[in-house]
């Protein structure tokens, strides 16, 4: 994943194309109300599709739409009341009738959507070139081929695969939303961001992930959107590995912990205004963007 990650000429160009694909739909609609979510979410899965099978999939591709389909069900199935009773009583639920049976279906196809990518990739396999994670995977399998205790499999690459569209598509989907909505409610923040862009960047179309360095204001809007509207409601299980005393509650070794990130992005102690869009918790008296320790929107 490093090899394929943050700052890379290739993923950048990939989320280029999918923007501009992106910008092509919004200007379809002619200034008319039109629903924006599926065209944000295929875009954002196109760049995973980009990274994990080196190729983007048509909007209008069959397969492709199943695939964003089946995605679209195991997500909602997963903030259901139905999904909690299954994470408690999974072999009871399995048996019963109800909407875990089209979500269990559902995962059956992504993972059978990415074994059918993963053997194309070995018909046609990029030893000496390898240029999406599949590619990085398989050779890694055939370093490890003489390692009985490799992890390497068929198997986990497609977990993995599933894994990038469950925790990738939806939170940066539900981001971008959040974007066109606050940006619409606030125009006076809009219109400085567009100010910002226009004079940093001008009409260039090949600005950088390294540009948001001259964009502090832009930059402070996009972590104040992720503070405001946080995508998970906690934080992911953690297990204490010693005997622990936090503000005088005893946590034994063993306990599992939920973190509450609201608890931290909402906190009246640490954000001037918590509960209002306000980019200036983000930036110092000069105008310059500031990181934050308290800023956790997907955990510590």
């Amino acid at each position: 994943m490093r090899k394929l990650g943050l700052g890379k000429k290739g993923m950048e160009h990939q989320i280029h194309e999918e923007a501009h694909q992106l910008i092509e739909t919004f200007a379809h609609a002619k200034g008319q109300p039109f629903n924006p979510s599926m065209a944000i979410r295929n875009a954002v899965s196109n760049v995973i599709c980009a990274v994990a099978f080196g190729h983007r999939f048509s909007i209008e591709d069959k397969d492709f739409l199943s695939l964003m389909e089946s995605i679209e069900v195991i997500l909602g199935f997963t903030t259901s009341i139905p999904h909690g009773f299954y994470e408690i009583l999974p072999w009871l639920v399995k048996h019963l009738p109800g909407p875990q049976k089209k979500t269990f279906l559902c995962l059956e196809h992504v993972l059978l959507f990415a074994k059918k990518e993963i053997d194309k990739h070995k018909e046609h396999q990029a030893m000496h070139e390898p240029q999406d994670l599949i590619d990085f995977y398989l050779l890694q399998m055939e370093k490890s081929k003489r390692d009985p205790n490799s992890t390497y499999t068929e198997d986990n690459l497609s977990q993995d695969i599933f894994d990038l569209f469950i925790a990738g598509s939806d939170t940066t989907a539900s981001t971008l939303q959040w974007a066109l909505l606050l940006m619409v409610n606030h125009p006076d923040i809009q219109e400085k961001v567009h100010k910002e862009l226009e004079n940093v960047l001008g009409s260039s179309q090949s600005f950088s992930y390294q540009d948001l360095k001259k964009l502090p204001y832009t930059n402070a809007v996009i972590h104040e959107i992720q503070r405001l509207q946080y995508v998970l409601l906690y934080g992911l299980p953690r297990e204490c590995v010693k005997d622990a005393n936090i503000l005088g509650f005893p946590i034994l070794k063993g306990t599992a912990i939920l973190p509450d990130l609201c608890s931290v992005l909402l906190d009246p102690k640490q954000w001037e205004t918590p509960e209002e869009l306000n980019p200036n918790h983000f930036l110092d008296k000069d105008g310059n963007f500031v990181p934050r320790e308290e800023f956790l929107p997907f955990g510590a």
